[in-house]
């Protein structure tokens, strides 16, 4: 029955696929209707009940429309969301971030793993515990031709730590403050050394540090930041010539850019004279585009999809580890989830490995737990929790649900066990195979889609029992996604505010804490182990699985590499 159902999903979807490929493109916006059974569905209001079938209205977005000529040098790639700003500092989105790293910089970058590479920096240095100086690269240009210096990089981290320091469209704090909370200030030594003062240790700082990109203090000054965003201006190997962020960012060539980090090939401008971000949304559109050759290259190919386009002629597929891990959050405020006994029975109930099997063609793996297996701080000594539905049942009926009635669902005090499951459209296929396993060992669930912007101050009032989704885990350490997900909710603060189960332990948040500040490699281990171990233990969430990064191309893309942390880096490919 398991098998059966993920098998129907994975042949809805590639059916969905074969139709938009083989269909002739057309500009107009196309209407799909998709029947869902057993499942409730929330789509901006577009729904329509009947009995336990929802029909669904959905309306796909884009359809990429122009056939490039032959020998195009024009770089085409498919993103899988738009962006939501162009402002460096202005953001808490990947898709965001992959754009606005071909037009900026930072002091440090990241290769496609997790390593970390001086780039606007020439070299950085702890004077003490406390205090990083930075000394710059010289003769690096702005866009506009004027040369990086220190007053540069004072003026972007102040404009990050500085409350209210972005006034368009109104006065707000930067997102990336919570990326880079322990800095207080940033003092200028000379026009090429700058001295970062932070609260106390903080050993994840490069990691961190490669989510700041530096902005000219003389552009912003000049044209605020309504003026930056309609034009930004930045150090990186691509420059700006125009965008609408749902639709395409085109950007061509920097020939004065430096070159780039010295230790990663190739240094120097980029290969390509104009690259060109397009917003496709929908899975099967982006696949269609890249077989009909309007893109060269497309993010988030489903997994179900990966070795089709392998076996597909002129097409490349490449994947990443991926830094996106997958689980269903538990409300431990409410019943039945507030017994630990329910929330580690639902982990026992989930066949991990059939699902990274039937759905993701073998290209993922279970988690250990709260963290990523490719954290460069998981406990090792976590397993998955296996698959073990005689246990789950067990468990259950120790917690007093037990199929009194023979009706095929488990119930307790005369109420059976029911709830919904809220996901994004992006999870819907893994939900609905979480929801099918937990109903065939009795407990009536069903799958709700809702969008994140609409469910998510609701999963912070506690008002859902059960959310499907994933946080990013890009940097490779606990810190900014550990204290997000599994630190109690401080309004306000970074802590919690990712924290959709309302799980709180004050150990927990005291591990986290410690774990911030450890400079002792090994003393950090220790921590991050403990802090693990209780959150594995107290089991706020089913665990589920991490995807690898996938992504197509068409053969004529050279030196394209997908990154574990969905960057696509346009400064390294070129086409034939």
């Amino acid at each position: 029955m398991r098998k059966s159902r993920l098998a129907l999903i994975v042949l809805a979807l590639m059916l969905a696929v074969v139709v938009a490929a083989c269909a002739q493109p057309t500009p107009e916006v196309v209407k799909e209707t998709v029947v869902v059974k057993e499942t409730v569905v929330v789509e901006v209001e577009k729904v329509v009940e009947k009995e336990a079938t929802v029909v669904v209205e959905k309306v796909v977005e884009k359809v990429v429309t122009p056939t490039p000529e032959p020998g195009r040098q024009t770089l085409i790639v498919a993103l899988a969301g738009a962006p939501v700003s162009l402002d460096p500092a202005d953001h808490r989105n990947r898709t965001t971030e992959t754009v606005i790293r071909n037009m900026f910089d930072g002091l440090v970058t990241r290769d496609t793993r997790s390593g970390v590479h001086l780039e606007l920096a020439e070299s950085m240095e702890w004077l003490n515990d406390t205090t990083l100086e930075v000394k710059l690269r010289k003769g690096v240009k702005f866009h506009d031709g004027q040369e990086m210096t220190a007053d540069d990089v004072v003026f972007t981290f102040e404009r990050i730590i500085t409350e209210n320091a972005i006034e368009y469209p109104e006065p707000h704090s930067s997102p990336r403050k919570g990326l880079i909370a322990p800095l207080k200030s940033v003092e200028k030594v000379d026009d090429y050394t700058v001295q970062m003062f932070f609260s106390g240790p903080w050993p994840v700082a490069n990691q961190m540090l490669v989510h700041q990109q530096i902005v000219p203090k003389h552009y912003l000054e000049e044209v605020g930041t309504k003026g930056f965003v309609e034009h930004p201006i930045g150090t990186g190997p691509f420059k700006f010539v125009e965008a609408q962020l749902d639709d395409k960012i085109v950007m061509e060539r920097f020939d004065d850019y430096y070159g780039g980090a010295p230790d990663l090939e190739p240094v120097g401008p980029a290969c390509v004279q104009r690259a060109i971000f397009r917003v496709i949304p929908e899975a099967s559109t982006r696949v269609a585009a890249l077989l009909a050759g309007e893109v060269d290259i497309i993010q988030d190919v489903p997994p179900e999809l990966v070795e089709t386009l392998q076996q597909t002629p002129g097409i490349v597929v490449k994947t990443a580890p991926g830094t996106r891990p997958k689980w269903v959050e538990l409300n431990v405020n409410k019943p039945p989830f507030d017994d630990v006994r329910v929330r580690q029975a639902l982990n026992y109930a989930v066949d991990k490995d059939l699902i990274v099997e039937e759905l993701y063609g073998g290209r993922a793996v279970p988690l250990p737990g709260p963290l990523s297996p490719f954290n460069n701080f998981v406990n090792k000594n976590l397993k998955p929790y296996p698959y073990d539905p005689d246990k789950a049942l067990a468990m259950l009926a120790e917690a007093g649900w037990t199929d009194s009635d023979g009706d095929g669902i488990l119930d307790k005090d005369g109420q059976p066990f029911s709830f919904v499951m809220d996901t994004t459209a992006p999870i819907r296929s893994l939900a609905e195979a979480v929801a099918g396993q937990l109903r065939d060992l009795g407990i009536d669930v069903s799958v709700r889609v809702w969008e994140y912007s609409v469910v998510k101050p609701l999963l912070l009032n506690g008002e859902r029992m059960a959310f499907a989704r994933d946080w990013g885990d890009s940097a490779f350490d606990p810190v900014g996604h550990f204290e997000a997900k599994w630190h109690s909710r401080v309004e306000g603060s970074p802590y919690g505010r990712g924290n959709f189960s309302g799980y709180s332990n004050p150990r927990v948040d005291e591990l986290i804490k410690l774990g911030e500040t450890e400079i002792d490699r090994e003393k950090r281990q220790a921590i991050y182990d403990e802090a693990q171990q209780i959150v594995y233990d107290e089991a706020p969430a089913i665990f589920l699985i991490l995807p690898e990064e996938a992504e197509a191309a068409s053969e004529r893309v050279k030196n394209w590499e997908p990154a574990s942390d969905s960057r696509i880096n346009l400064h390294d490919v070129c086409l034939e």
